[in-house]
């Protein structure tokens, strides 16, 4: 997207119109999917994204902070003052990139690879952040798996399991890991979806652990709190990502977010803000809420 100049980030603007709308024409691309290789580049805020030292000097640990909502979401926390660890799993182009948008804010960026599916490795997450930060003041769960089929009978036993590996076992691993560590006035923040509360049946698998996920957080705000750790989810609705080229058929990557009353899905970038609000001294009296985040899309 083009760079926005100050008159632009301050004027009033229509929000249907500040993103790409459908038609998509985009390469498919083998699962998990890698922001360098789209036609239609999602948008991270690496024009627009001006930080105000909300997070100065804490630290951070985002997964999946190699492409989509976690690029987006380490770009402004290192805007605002914070290092990053960048969890990812195997997408080396797009985790250099996200590190380098960190440097280039002059914070510390540590990139790990690896399976967060995998327990051993999440609590290696926690070590590495405690080892070179000295600490983790905010935990983002963020990655996830999805993939869409049109029956039941094509979900296989594997892919179950990987889903709710990927996107609710890996949650508990690194909360678990983290909070005994997280002093007085840390933050997590767990990525849900509208999913949770509109579940599409050919995402069975993805939109049950995005369920779980609102549970499990409002669960854990209350051990969160009792040593001063603030606990939340945002749920958003379609959000331009590698996921969708990767993981829906190509009919439906190309009116992805056509039905949304946006007339268009969200860019990372527009999800970014939250993160750090929720991340901030600002978000001081909020823990076990969920944030809508899906362009009009009514929750309960």
């Amino acid at each position: 997207m083009p760079a926005q100049t100050r008159e632009d980030e301050t004027k009033l603007q229509d929000p249907k119109k500040q993103g790409p709308k459908p038609s998509f024409e985009e390469p498919k691309q083998a699962p998990p999917g890698q922001s360098s290789e789209m036609r239609n580049e999602p948008d991270h805020g690496e024009e627009s994204y001006r930080g105000f030292g909300r997070l100065q000097n804490r630290k951070a640990l985002i997964t999946g902070s190699d492409s989509g909502i976690g690029r987006a979401v380490a770009l402004a926390y290192a805007r605002e003052g914070a290092d990053v660890l960048i969890s990812y799993l195997n997408e080396e182009e797009d985790a250099k990139e996200t590190a380098r948008l960190v440097r280039d804010a002059g914070r510390k960026a540590i990139s790990v690879p690896g399976d967060i599916g995998n327990r051993n490795h999440c609590d290696q997450l926690v070590k590495r952040a405690l080892d070179e930060f000295g600490g983790v003041d905010i935990l983002v769960n963020n990655a996830a798996f999805q993939m869409t089929h049109e029956s039941i009978e094509e979900f296989t036993d594997e892919e179950w399991d990987h889903t709710f590996k990927t996107n609710i076992y890996a949650m508990f691993y690194l909360s678990r890991a983290a909070l005994p560590h997280m002093k007085e006035g840390s933050a997590i923040i767990n990525t849900a979806s509208v999913q949770a509360y509109q579940p599409s049946p050919t995402l069975l698998a993805y939109s049950t652990t995005k369920g779980a996920i609102i549970t499990f957080t409002k669960s854990l705000s209350q051990f969160g709190i009792k040593q001063g750790v603030r606990v939340n989810a945002v749920a958003p609705g379609p959000v331009w990502t590698p996921l969708i080229p990767s993981t829906m058929p190509e009919k439906k990557v190309k009116e992805f977010g056509k039905q949304s009353q946006m007339e268009r899905p969200a860019q990372p970038a527009d999800l970014a803000p939250i993160y750090v609000f929720l991340a901030s001294n600002e978000s001081r009296y909020v823990t076990g809420a969920v944030f809508d985040l899906t362009g009009g899309e009514m929750l309960p």
